[in-house]
């Protein structure tokens, strides 16, 4: 049996820790679970990927980007649509970006999207913020001498127009940028001649339920998917967005896969 372990953004700036820049409550008790699930069963785990969060410091979805028609600062957390834009409610600090943008926002919002989410700046690569959890990386280090293989690491959010919540894609492709678009490679690597894919991580409500949903959907393409288990106390939600992580749960046990906990899984490969 292969068995497949992706572990979606485990990093500082999400955790629950002093200095956090966009802290989700429970995640350091998530990713201590994380720790010992590994511990627990690293020989029965064929192969991790870690997927890292990763902007540069001004970037669409983030303050540093936007200020309102009086030229002020955006707070956290506003949502900003296509028609704020029109009316000048909300613009880039860069006037170069506004066509781009616009565009952007009316891609999202005929997605479904209502519009696109201000965050606090967090995970700029290269930042403390941006590493893994230290215990989850040093548990990842013995991984990988005890099996002599690598953990694989992918970065995603690099491109600062437009949001990339999923592992797998951004929420707006953009043309001629390959790195906003469907990874299928990423994608058979984690569902070819694999039985069991195991999915945790943050936040629930965002990050992995985003991947999880480009993930079920290249599934329904394939002949022999492999079967998809949600460590569910191994994520938590971004506070105020706690349905939308009950929405991930319901939608996977709809799909026929498996939510449960980490103790669970682990015992589950025991007995495998």
């Amino acid at each position: 049996m292969r068995t497949q372990l992706l572990i979606i953004d485990p990093q500082n700036d999400f955790c629950d820790i002093p200095g956090a820049a966009l802290a989700v409550p429970g995640a350091t008790a998530d990713l201590d679970r994380m720790v010992d699930f590994i511990s627990r069963t690293a020989s029965r785990l064929d192969a991790i990927t870690v997927t890292l969060d990763s902007h540069p410091g001004v970037a669409v979805e983030r303050t540093t980007f936007w200020q309102n028609a009086d030229g002020e600062p955006v707070a956290p957390f506003t949502l900003i649509t296509a028609k704020d834009m029109r009316e000048g409610a909300f613009l880039p600090r860069s006037a170069e970006f506004i066509t781009p943008v616009l565009r952007m926002l009316e891609r999202l919002e005929a997605s479904g999207r209502p519009g696109l989410v201000v965050w606090p700046v967090h995970c700029v690569t290269g930042t403390p913020g941006h590493n893994i959890y230290p215990p989850l990386a040093k548990r990842l280090q013995v991984w990988e001498v005890y099996t002599q293989r690598p953990v694989r690491r992918v970065f995603k959010g690099e491109h600062p127009l437009t949001e990339h919540f999923g592992v797998f894609e951004a929420d707006v492709p953009l043309d001629n940028e390959p790195s906003t678009q469907f990874n299928t490679e990423l994608a058979r690597s984690l569902t070819e001649n694999t039985d069991v894919l195991f999915i945790a991580g943050e936040a629930s409500s965002h990050c992995v339920a985003s991947s999880y949903y480009q993930l079920a959907e290249f599934l329904k393409g394939t002949k022999r998917p492999p079967m998809v288990i949600l460590l569910r106390d191994c994520m938590s939600p971004v506070p105020g967005f706690e349905a939308q992580a009950d929405e991930l749960f319901a939608r996977a046990q709809r799909n026929g896969n498996i939510v449960m906990t980490a103790d669970d899984a682990s015992d589950f490969l025991v007995r495998r």
